[in-house]
């Protein structure tokens, strides 16, 4: 019967060959799956026929589709990637692995499993945006049948979600998906607040019934008496925001739910701006509260106009005016693509959007030391407000916020953020610490041998600037290091009738495998930050038999060979403190003497 459904619903804006492929793909998934049971003690089948209809309401694609169907069968099947790809084609196979979590591989801990798995889907998404709008609905659909799981793990999967998945939603615009997940996240996470809210809208509602009628009313008799074609629409507050709301900002639920808020839904942009008109005619506007997101869209390709008005009885209301189209798009996000066909110019845009935030995820990856970092640095950079600044070129830029005009260098290029010096706000000279606007210039002064500063970490809040200026601060340790490590051990082996350019690549070798090190660059980066002796690494690549006698000193100059040490670790306090652990007790060995 579901299957049923399904394929009726797909019928609608697929071709009947694209159908019977995604039956084709259900018929194999049910074989796979046989006699496999979900927690719930359905089969298991169901899930991913589940997964299918959430993705079908959303109007993708036929391989989509299919990835929906198979996407555990490389998981929980004996079934590869290559046989989905002769079966069904390279792309479904694609998508299906880039869904697939890392199960074969042993994990530190269940944290780490998880974002390796979330680093494989992004370099997965970065090849075929599909691959997380099929993971958003297998999530979906995870949450909806979350009760069964026991109270711990359905704790931590809602965690997960309203810290990952949830904003990623949001990112990508997909604002239906995104709202479900998260009040389904709220309710596993916290269900007695959850349950306590719930009651208190139910309330809060029979109460507003009448003036929430008498605004839609007085709301829809002025779009007749302008001649506006369009509808209204009283938006309701989802729990989740409201809880949100209480926590951060310190408001009752009262003072919350004392706002009305309303959309409309015209036909044009040109109705888009005269009904603004209209309603603050009618309504009394807010000053400073108006937003024109269609003008400048939101990252995630969000438009519409957004005003606050003092309504009848002296009530708050908020009103959300927009187009079909872009009422399409906020519930669709980048789904709305594949709905409206690349020909949509709005469509088109918003996968441009969305492209550009995988690449930025990609850059991340590159910089981040491990996928626990780079993960951390995705949660970072999952904002859902941002300002809007201009290059000095007139070109708008996109920044969470409370950005700075470092995280405006970061955003244009790594290499501008790398080597920023200054910065011009509107024209005048700035702090570089100073938290930008919206509508505001910046012009970045930079130089070739400026580095950036470490302090710079205390205030920069976007995570593209944050990884990059890690990776710079650690590449430059790791070159100080090693450099350390290389002089410290040429002074030991000059105590052994030898020095560091003299080397051969078998006693490095040899060195290797007596310490079980991977490379002899890191044994050097291990002198440099005082984790391993020089003397003694010395005396492991030059053995007692191949040594050359040394002329020593008599022993009030012998300790002069000091005085280098002292001086190479002056730049590396953690180094200068070990040798001079080892250093003091080698003198007072020799006073002895």
């Amino acid at each position: 019967m579901a299957l049923r459904l399904l394929l009726d619903k797909l019928s609608f804006y697929l071709e009947a060959k694209e159908v019977s492929r995604v039956e084709r793909a259900y018929r194999f998934a049910e074989k796979c799956h046989e006699g496999q049971m979900r927690q719930s003690g359905d089969a298991y089948i169901s899930h991913p026929l589940a997964v299918a209809h959430i993705l079908a309401d959303m109007r993708m694609d036929h391989e989509s589709l299919m990835a929906a169907m198979l996407h555990d069968v490389i998981e929980d099947t004996g079934v590869t990637k290559g046989q989905i790809s002769r079966r069904f084609g390279r792309p479904v196979a694609d998508l299906v692995d880039g869904v697939s979590k890392l199960t074969e591989i042993e994990f530190e801990s269940k944290a780490h499993q998880q974002a390796e798995s979330f680093q494989k889907m992004t370099l997965a998404m970065s090849r075929d945006i599909r691959v997380v709008l099929v993971k958003l609905a297998d999530r979906l659909h995870n949450m909806r049948t979350l009760g069964v799981l026991a109270p711990a793990k359905r704790r931590r999967i809602a965690r997960e979600t309203l810290d990952i998945y949830a904003p990623i939603a949001q990112r990508l615009g997909i604002n239906d998906i995104r709202l479900e997940l998260e009040d389904l996240g709220f309710a596993a996470m916290y269900p007695l607040r959850h349950r306590r809210l719930r009651e208190a809208m139910k309330a809060a509602k029979k109460n507003r019934k009448e003036v929430v009628t008498e605004i839609h009313q007085a709301i829809e008799i002025r779009l007749d008496k302008e001649d506006l074609e369009g509808t209204v629409k009283s938006r309701e507050k989802h729990l989740w925001s409201i809880y949100r709301k209480m926590r951060e900002k310190h408001r009752s639920f009262r003072d919350i739910m004392d706002v009305f808020a309303f959309r409309l839904i015209v036909n044009s942009v040109d109705d888009c701006y005269r009904t603004l008109g209209m309603i603050h005619n009618l309504f009394k506007p807010v000053p400073g509260e108006f937003k024109d997101y269609i003008a400048i869209p939101k990252a995630n390709g969000y438009q519409s106009l957004h005003t606050v008005l003092v309504g009848m009885h002296g009530v708050v209301i908020e009103v959300q005016i927009r187009t079909v189209e872009m009422e399409a798009m906020a519930s669709y996000g980048i789904a709305a693509h594949w709905e409206y066909k690349t020909g949509h110019q709005g469509a088109d845009v918003n996968q441009r959007r969305a492209a550009r935030w995988v690449q930025g995820l990609l850059d991340m990856q590159l910089q981040a030391g491990d996928s626990l970092e780079f993960l951390e640095h995705v949660k970072a950079d999952l904002f859902p407000d941002e300002v809007y600044v201009f290059t000095p070129k007139g070109n708008i830029v996109e920044l969470p916020s409370g950005a700075t005009p470092i995280d405006f260098a970061y955003s244009v290029h790594t290499g501008l953020g790398n080597s920023c010096i200054a910065c011009r706000v509107d024209g005048q000279l700035t702090p570089l610490s100073e938290q930008l606007q919206s509508g505001q210039k910046v012009e970045i002064i930079s130089a070739e041998e400026a580095q950036p500063n470490p302090s710079w970490l205390n205030f920069v809040v976007s995570a593209k600037a944050r990884s990059a200026i890690r990776h710079f601060l650690k590449h430059q340790q790791h070159d100080e290091s090693v450099d350390l490590g290389k002089r410290l051990l040429d002074q030991s082996l000059s105590r052994l009738g030898t020095n560091y350019n003299q080397l051969k690549k078998s006693q490095i070798k040899g060195l290797l495998k007596e310490t079980g090190a991977k490379t002899f660059e890191y044994i050097l980066q291990q002198i440099g930050l005082g984790n391993r002796v020089p003397f003694a690494v010395a005396n492991l690549l030059v053995p007692a038999a191949k040594r050359k006698p040394v002329k020593r000193a008599k022993t009030r100059h012998s300790r002069l060979w000091l005085m280098p040490l002292m001086v190479c670790c002056c730049s590396m306090p953690a180094a200068a403190t070990r040798y001079q652990e080892i250093l003091s007790s080698a003198i007072s060995r020799r006073v002895k003497a």
